[in-house]
């Protein structure tokens, strides 16, 4: 005998999908308000990966979301501020103990900078949000500015001795909280269609970057999510090559009229 699902519990499931990307949302919140207090307590490798934790959190609800078409406004929003927490003050927070602590007042506002520019960047993201060109992120996304820096402490989680290796990370974390408010592009995987061939290559790629992770977390997250962050300026510069407009322009053209797969 077999029993259908009354319109009540149909409803309480579609709430609990509903809920369930708030409630990484919230991992997210956590975890970086888990990474504020080993900061604080100088356990500068655990805030680190408390970080990288919040990255995959943050990764998964708009999966999530996207998978179950749950969608809101109101999650946008809830994630643009754990966010602001995660990827902002907890590595700001963070870097300060690291590095930039024996610089005083001076540390303190480049550490300040680098979370004004994430919030900016934030807020600037989700007005622009239906406007732009969905292949880029305007500006380096605070993930990976964030996942820079935490890379670094977790390379090296003991602070530096000399005053000259800790003034490095002035000039770094001015750069990455410039690289967020930049109009430099960055490339998005959101437009990824896994079934054509053009994206077969990136199977191997992928394949590999998770081997060398897995191997050496510390070391390929700094080279990689480095390389990230510079690939935007880079781009920006061999655009004014001879020819590279109109390379882009025909690209651009095809892209508008590919057909868009098929919803599942």
């Amino acid at each position: 005998m077999t029993h259908r699902a009354t319109p009540a519990s149909r409803r309480g499931v579609r709430r609990g999908i509903y809920i369930l990307p708030a409630l990484l949302t919230v991992g997210n919140i956590f975890c970086g308000y888990l990474s504020l207090e080993a900061a604080i307590g100088q356990q500068l490798v655990r805030a680190a990966e408390l970080v990288f934790l919040a990255i995959i959190l943050d990764g998964l609800d708009g999966l999530v979301a996207r998978m179950t078409r749950t969608t809101s406004a109101f999650g946008e929003q809830l994630d643009s501020l754990a966010d602001v927490i995660s990827f902002g003050v907890s590595p700001a927070l963070l870097v300060y103990r690291w590095a930039l602590s024996d610089f005083n007042r001076l540390g303190l506002v480049v550490s300040f900078l680098f979370v004004v520019c994430g919030a900016a960047r934030l807020a600037r993201f989700n007005v622009q949000v239906h406007i732009v060109d969905r292949r880029y992120f305007v500006g380096l996304p605070i993930p990976a500015a964030a996942g820079t820096l935490c890379a670094f402490v977790w390379l090296h989680p003991e602070p530096f001795a000399g005053h000259e290796v800790k003034a490095v990370f002035l000039p770094v974390t001015v750069l990455l909280s410039f690289l967020m408010v930049s109009t430099f592009r960055y490339r998005s995987s959101k437009d990824v269609d896994l079934r054509s061939r053009r994206s077969a290559i990136l199977v191997p790629l992928v394949a590999l970057m998770i081997g060398a992770i897995a191997y050496q977390p510390a070391w390929s997250l700094s080279v990689f999510l480095s390389l990230y962050a510079l690939s935007g300026p880079f781009v920006r510069a061999i655009s004014f090559l001879p020819g590279a407009r109109a390379r882009e322009a025909a690209r651009a053209r095809d892209v508008e009229t590919r057909p868009a797969p098929a919803e599942r």
